[in-house]
């Protein structure tokens, strides 16, 4: 008697090989039998005929560092197959933290992540200095889905050095051994890894680079060194040039990495976007990584699994913001700014005013109509260069300005655009394929709970299944068991979690099913559904029918159950 049987899916397992028909069976949270079970018993089934059975997917790169604190669903991760996210990147988050220092660690993460630091200031209860501390805090907590995290290179650093640290000024040879033992500790308590940031987008809410932006070899080295000693965790980065604001520097980046790597016997894995600068650079940066592996190291480029740029609309931000005429009617509510805007005489007094002040993004933006497109329902997040507001405008007769200033209006003022700032030069997704197809390549950069007025690519996992899989028409598609791997198995092992990742006799029972046919994405929407009313874009999806954790059904059809067996994934266990 099993205590759950999904019967007849078409069962894509994760390791890579080809799908087939075949029952599951499920016995606590371990998977015991995979085959055709016809005269097995089960407390409970599940009709999998016409379905897809996979292993829950493992996002890599998520930044619930606070959330998990406070909501045990995590969504909107939990809504796209996730069933175990990885926390704690680009070097910010929430430990260790000296007693008064909470709110520098909120504004840290609120300039480099974009997450409300008034949700982060009421959702979060304190209760830890040290990093163990924090791993047993979310341990108590009850979870839908498994988490795990990282030491944050900025956070240790101003525990360490103080102002100096959170200046970035160079650190002393005790300050780096006191850094390196803390993560030595961390990793010892269950950290997957250690995390850092040296690329100049990323910025506390003071405008100050995230500390260890700057770090000098010997305290990379210093640091990386922990990870030897403990004998387990990963290096993960964003380096310097990966928002395209160097084209010259990655390549340094990735030789003193696989330096690293081989002296600490470690992987290292590092953020790698296509840059419009460079369209051809990550190229070369994929070569240098293959490169490593010969020389002795692990060197994995994360990439991500469609453009990466951000939403623009009413909600968000877009063109008019520095027009006398918006700034009026700025701080409306939607509705009414939309019922001003259909105004023809509003529309016309604004579109012939000039932009007032030095709105540096708004000027940006103004000069990136040629990349902006209309994000659509069903939504499209690979549109051809027809579909942009320049190309719009030219075949209508119009200005750009008046084709974008329609665009914003569409669904009440809901409607988004498209703008990829990375990933997408020249129009085109072929890098993106390419990307997905290199076996150094990790899939990750879906920023789970970060980036919460610009993005929602938490629900890349649920993309990478509909476009790359089903629908893409612009060119090749990927094949299914590929597409698996590359969100479960491999993503798991990167991160050292041998049990999960594959449906298999022994590995940890989480799973989904999903009816592929059905599977689609909603078009995001704004929500004011964090701590102190504080706001993010929301994506969901239609077709996971269940998402299971543990052996237990967390999600049926993207509805709750109330079920929690989410636990704290450490290191070592």
């Amino acid at each position: 008697m099993h205590d759950l049987v999904i019967r007849g899916g078409t069962l894509v397992d994760g390791t890579g090989d080809s799908p087939r028909v075949a029952d599951v069976a499920v016995d606590g949270d371990v998977i015991t039998e995979v085959g055709r079970l016809s005269g097995a018993a089960a407390r409970r089934t599940i009709d999998a005929d016409g379905l897809t059975v996979t292993p829950g997917f493992v996002d890599i790169h998520t930044h619930y560092d606070g959330q998990a604190t406070w909501d045990p669903l995590l969504a909107p991760s939990a809504w796209h197959g996730v069933t175990t996210v990885v926390m704690g990147n680009c070097g910010v988050g929430f430990a260790p933290v000296r007693p008064g220092a909470e709110q520098w660690l909120i504004g840290l993460m609120e300039g480099v992540e974009d997450i409300p630091g008034t949700a982060l200031a009421e959702g979060i209860t304190w209760g830890w200095e040290s990093f163990p501390e924090y791993l047993d805090a979310l341990d108590r907590l009850p979870h839908t889905i498994d988490v795990g995290t990282q030491v944050p290179h900025g956070a240790v650093r101003a525990y360490v050095m103080g102002e100096r640290g959170a200046r970035n000024e160079p650190a002393a040879p005790d300050d780096i051994a006191a850094m390196s033992a803390i993560v030595e500790q961390g990793l010892r308590a269950g950290a997957l890894g250690f995390s850092t940031s040296r690329t100049l987008a990323h910025r506390a809410i003071d405008g100050e680079p995230v500390p260890g932006t700057f770090a000098a070899e010997d305290e990379l080295f210093g640091i990386g060194d922990a990870l030897r000693r403990a004998g387990r965790g990963i290096f993960e980065l964003a380096p310097a040039g990966s928002a395209g604001e160097d084209i010259v520097r990655p390549r340094d980046e990735v030789d003193w990495m696989w330096r690293l790597s081989k002296a600490v016997g470690r992987p290292v894995t590092f953020a790698l976007l296509q840059v419009d600068a460079a369209p051809d650079l990550w190229r070369e940066l994929f070569d240098v990584s293959v490169g490593a592996v010969g020389a002795g190291a692990q060197v994995y480029p994360q990439v991500a699994g469609r453009p990466f740029g951000l939403l623009v609309g009413l909600q968000t931000t877009h063109a008019f913001v520095d027009r006398p005429s918006y700034r009026d009617i700025a701080a409306r509510p939607l509705a009414d700014r939309v019922a001003v805007m259909r105004d023809p005489a509003f529309r016309a007094r604004l579109l012939a005013e000039a932009p007032e002040g030095r709105d540096a993004f708004a000027g940006f933006v103004r000069s990136s109509y040629h990349k902006m497109f209309v994000l659509g329902d069903p939504v499209d997040y690979e549109p051809g260069p027809e579909r942009s507001i320049a190309a719009m405008a030219a075949a209508q007769g119009r200005s750009p300005d008046e084709v974008l200033y329609d665009a914003l209006l569409a669904d009440d003022g809901q409607a988004f655009l498209v703008f990829p700032l990375l990933n997408y030069s020249e129009g085109n997704a072929d890098a993106i394929r390419e990307m997905l197809l290199h076996p150094q390549g990790a899939l990750g950069l879906g920023d789970g709970g970060a980036h919460c007025g610009i993005i929602c690519d938490a629900s890349i996992p649920t993309f990478m299944l509909t476009h790359w899989v089903r629908d893409r028409t612009r060119g090749p598609r990927l094949p299914i068991e590929h597409v698996v791997r590359k969100m479960t198995h491999d993503t798991a092992r990167l991160y050292g979690m041998a049990d999960r990742g594959v449906v298999r006799p022994g590995s940890k029972a989480d799973l989904n099913v999903i009816d592929l046919p059905r599977l689609r994405l909603d078009v995001p929407r704004l929500a004011h559904d964090l701590p102190a009313g504080g706001r993010r874009l929301l994506q969901r999806a239609e077709g996971y029918v269940d998402t299971i954790v543990s052996g237990h059904v967390v999600l049926h059809e993207g509805a709750e159950t109330g079920s929690r067996p989410g636990r704290l994934v450490r290191s070592g266990s």
